[in-house]
């Protein structure tokens, strides 16, 4: 009996290997070094800047550094009119800047998007001014609207004003001339970003569009504006962020001035850290400046339902 039910017991199953987790642990083995370099150079200023702005620091007056709680923020928000002043122009100088950016890039990005002869020069040429640097962007518009060699000079010759006029020192005009200034450098971002979008677009549509009696106004409205919703959205957003970050343009341009009247709060933040020293309440306004963007993007990204289905 025994050896029958020795016989007539099914054999036991082979032995499933294990698979060795370490293929898929590897690319994130491959990836941890440099992951760990970004987070270190991304969280620590990020914490540093909120631990300074709890701090009165100020280099060149060691006897008042200390804890200052949020004496730095109560400061900004009821004893600094300089701070309002500030971002009440960094919201115009955004909404302007961003506003006309998308226009004539969105423009560009159309007629360059068109067959015709020397189509490659002509978006090497819109392009270009993107790979030009603040800082030279802004060297070019000073020679440009140097009262002396510059525009002005040039159109007082043939009547068009008066010599010695300096678009940069009137207050009347420094705000437009560093709206055009940064046009120059800031409309080429939004053609490249439309322009990459647009070559998307099956140009079936179009052709359907056109059997049906459908205008270009309306295959524009309803074929290529929803098609490029997303690229509009996060393009806006971005260059929203680098505007109101703007420092290189404006303080090689204008330095703020005249009067002020050209001051972002960023640069007001760079005047205070730099300048003053004063790198507590510098902290405590890049901290302001940071829950303000971050706010705003997240309303934002909300508000134009970004990655969604277009209706």
């Amino acid at each position: 009996m025994a050896q029958a039910a020795a016989v007539a017991k099914p054999p036991a199953p082979p032995r499933r290997r294990r698979a060795s987790a370490t293929p898929r642990r590897l690319p994130y083995l491959l990836i941890g070094p440099a992951a760990l370099l970004m987070l270190g150079f991304i969280a620590y200023p990020v914490i540093s800047v909120f631990y300074y702005s709890l701090q009165n620091y100020n280099p060149t007056k060691p006897w008042r550094n200390g804890f200052a709680g949020f004496d730095n923020f109560v400061h900004a928000f009821t004893k600094d009119p300089v701070f309002w002043d500030t971002l009440v122009f960094s919201a115009k100088w955004v909404f302007v800047e961003v506003g006309l950016q998308l226009l004539f890039g969105l423009a560009l990005a159309l007629i360059v998007n068109q067959t015709f002869v020397g189509r490659g020069l002509g978006r090497a040429l819109v392009f270009s001014p993107w790979a030009v640097s603040g800082v030279l962007t802004s060297a070019i518009w000073v020679l440009l609207y140097n009262s002396q060699t510059g525009i002005t000079r040039y159109l007082a010759d043939i009547g068009i004003g008066s010599y010695g006029t300096s678009w940069l020192s009137d207050t009347s005009t420094v705000f437009p001339a560093a709206i055009v200034a940064d046009l120059w450098r800031g409309v080429p971002f939004f053609a490249i970003l439309i322009l990459a979008d647009l070559q998307s677009v099956s140009k079936d549509l179009y052709e359907a569009a056109e059997v049906d009696g459908a205008s270009r106004l309306k295959q524009f409205w309803h074929i290529t504006l929803p098609h490029l919703k997303d690229a509009i959205i996060l393009s806006t957003l971005l260059r929203a962020v680098w505007e109101f970050n703007n420092v290189d343009l404006l303080y090689t341009l204008t330095g703020g001035g005249p009067a002020g009247e050209t001051t972002t709060l960023p640069l007001y933040i760079a005047n205070t850290s730099v300048d003053a020293h004063n790198f507590g309440y510098a902290s405590a306004l890049t901290t302001v400046a940071f829950v303000i963007l971050l706010f705003c993007s997240m309303v934002y990204l909300r508000l134009s339902k970004f990655g969604g289905e277009s209706k």
